[in-house]
């Protein structure tokens, strides 16, 4: 009898830890979904009298910004296998003609990157640099800039320079002062000529919890003090095949 009772209370035991392991993970899972949808701040705080002198004497620097992967994502319908999940709606679409056929293409922005766009478009010059066609690359940005005025110089796959199966982007076409340029871009080949000035970022193609560009402010924010970019990026060398 005794034993029968200890093995129906290890029955017992057993199940309700399952049971507690699986409400702790709907919990969590919960949580994650609730946090997710939190507004996103970064907390600009006034600069002290030394920060400001600091930034006063320093160059204003240009932020070159690639587009696919590394601030929005997009298909066309002419794609068999989307790369996000079916049913995803686009934040935008665009109708263009390219060699007399209309395409139109699904586009995804990247989370956070309104937010971000608002944040370092107050620190630098932002410059758009794509190695995608013109028609397209100048309607991506300009649903990015949302008529701000802060997408102003734009470059496209005719600016780049093609090398080894893919385009190259010209940095010293854009800014001759290469302590005050960097680019922000999720291909290494774009950059290949100038590693000392860029800031490596991962591909984004649907992962709604993705954080890359919130993450970059603080560097950003700091980065905008800096005599010298070079002086700070080329420490991160070691990240830029990473992705």
């Amino acid at each position: 009898m005794l034993k029968q009772l200890q093995m129906g209370m290890r029955a017992f035991l057993l199940m309700a830890s399952r049971v507690w392991t699986c409400v702790c993970f709907l919990l969590k899972k919960q949580v994650r979904a609730v946090s997710q949808m939190q507004p996103v701040k970064y907390e600009i705080f006034p600069l002290s009298p030394l920060s400001r002198h600091r930034l006063s004497i320093v160059k204003r620097k240009v932020l070159v910004l690639d587009l696919d992967e590394t601030l929005i994502h997009s298909h066309h319908d002419g794609v068999a296998r989307p790369t996000v999940r079916p049913g995803t709606p686009p934040d935008f679409v665009l109708k263009v003609t390219i060699d007399r056929h209309p395409v139109r293409f699904f586009v995804h922005k990247r989370p956070h990157v309104d937010f971000f766009l608002d944040i370092v478009s107050q620190w630098y010059e932002l410059v758009v640099f794509t190695a995608s066609m013109e028609i397209y690359g100048a309607a991506v940005a300009d649903k990015l800039d949302n008529n701000r005025g802060i997408l102003r110089r734009r470059y496209y796959r005719q600016h780049c320079t093609p090398e080894m199966g893919s385009y190259t982007k010209d940095l010293a076409a854009i800014c001759s002062d290469l302590a005050s340029v960097f680019i922000l871009d999720n291909s290494p080949g774009a950059y290949r000529a100038y590693p000392h000035n860029a800031i490596p970022i991962k591909s984004w193609f649907s992962d709604a919890g993705d954080t890359a560009l919130l993450s970059l402010l603080p560097v950003l924010d700091a980065l905008r003090f800096t005599q010298d970019v070079r002086s700070v990026l080329s420490r991160n060398l070691h990240l830029h095949h990473t992705w």
